[in-house]
């Protein structure tokens, strides 16, 4: 059995996703990690401290720990002041590992991780896995650019990460395009979902649990309220909705996040306002996964509108509870939405063509082939399979040569 350090500087596994900078990414560590103990590995986690009452280790189950390492203050951080502490996370952690024993494999989530994991690979003589979750030039092809000094440390640890692992196919192809990655170097390890709670249920129960009406119909949204999720085009297409006269509802969960988080929110609460829609969407705080699932076995359909995306968790958790889900046609999704049989891709932003696949996924004849399929695609997807293919890998780096700069 192996010993793996996870690196998950700027966001913490223990953290609800959809607020701050939690989301998919939070659920993959914790989710992947805790797999991976389940099959016997020793994985410890580290993350940057950003609440000093925090305890320095927590055991979250055999063979899992979480470290809160101390770099920089110990409170939630604006984005741009993440990098300059990456060297202070990266000497504690480097600290730790000299005193409770070197791990075999370095597995960095993010690009501010791979910085730390970069360094620790050479100074140490480790594997390094990476997994980058969003990456600087696709987001710049399909959205908009961040930064250019992002882009070319993105590139540095392409070049001498041990292995790097994509979500999909999709994203593979993005990695080799991008950024001249080796492609021997890239694994597609598809993400999991957690289907103890996310599972089909009865619809009119889910409702009566969560007191929402019976009769409408429910669109939902999932995931940080910013720009790049496209949040605002889920709200229009419920006011395209209900200038159609349909009896519809929208569900928005979960936080601002990002620097234009706050104004995002707040152009939400004005058009809502302005839609003349107050009575009909719903913001609703960040839900655990016992309670996420309910709302999702409540929809009607789920709205994944992203301008970028890697691989697509909700959409997969969406599916799992046999809700169909209407998505936008990038990066992962692709892969995640079947159209006709657990929903609809959409090519363009106009919330008329939105409304429209939200119409034909709602048809009565349609609504339980649409369910089933939607169970049936997402039950391949389980996170015990994403940890037998990474601690495949893990056993194959520790008996390889390092990959040199």
């Amino acid at each position: 059995m192996a010993r793996l350090a996870v690196l998950s500087y700027h966001t913490s596994p223990l953290a609800q996703p959809g607020t701050g900078d939690g989301g998919g990414m939070n659920v993959y560590v914790r989710e992947l990690s805790s797999a991976l103990a389940r099959l016997g590995h020793e994985v410890d986690v580290y993350t940057r401290r950003d609440n000093p009452l925090v305890r320095d280790t927590v055991l979250v189950e055999p063979g899992l720990r979480v470290h809160h390492v101390t770099a920089g203050p110990a409170t939630a951080l604006q984005r741009g002041d993440f990098p300059r502490y990456v060297d202070e996370f990266t000497d504690s952690v480097a600290t730790r590992f000299r005193c409770s024993g070197v791990p075999d494999v370095i597995h960095a989530n993010y690009w501010l991780s791979g910085l730390a994991g970069h360094r620790l690979k050479h100074e140490l003589d480790i594997p390094l896995i990476m997994t980058f979750h969003t990456l600087e030039r696709v987001k710049a092809d399909t959205f908009e650019a961040e930064s250019e000094e992002r882009s070319q440390q993105e590139s540095q640890i392409f070049a001498c990460a041990d292995a790097v692992l994509a979500s999909c196919e999709v994203e593979a192809e993005q990695i080799v395009r991008f950024y001249d990655a080796t492609p021997s170097r890239v694994h597609v390890v598809p993400l999991g979902v957690e289907h103890a709670f996310f599972s089909p249920g009865f619809r009119p129960q889910a409702r009566r649990a969560l007191g929402i009406d019976p009769d409408v119909t429910m669109l939902l949204f999932v995931g940080r309220i910013q720009t790049l999720k496209g949040v605002d085009l889920a709200l229009e297409t419920l006011i395209e909705m209900r200038q159609r006269n349909r009896d519809a509802i929208l569900a928005i969960i979960g936080g601002p996040s990002g620097a234009d988080g706050r104004a995002t929110l707040a152009r939400l609460h004005e058009r809502v306002a302005e839609a003349g829609v107050i009575d009909q969407v719903s913001f609703v705080a960040p839900q655990a996964h016992q309670l996420l699932s309910s709302w999702m076995r409540a929809a009607d359909v789920t709205l994944v509108p992203s301008r970028a995306e890697s691989f697509g968790l909700v959409a997969l958790e969406s599916s799992a509870c046999g809700t169909p889900v209407v998505a936008s046609a990038v990066g992962g999704l692709t892969t995640l939405v079947e159209p006709g049989v657990n929903g609809l891709l959409v090519h363009d932003r106009e919330p008329k063509v939105w409304a429209d696949a939200v119409d034909e996924l709602i048809e009565p004849d349609r609504v339980t082939s649409l369910s089933t399929g939607a169970v049936l695609l997402a039950r391949s997807y389980t996170w015990r399979s994403a940890a037998v293919s990474l601690a495949a890998l893990t056993e194959e780096l520790m008996t390889s040569g390092l990959v040199r700069c």
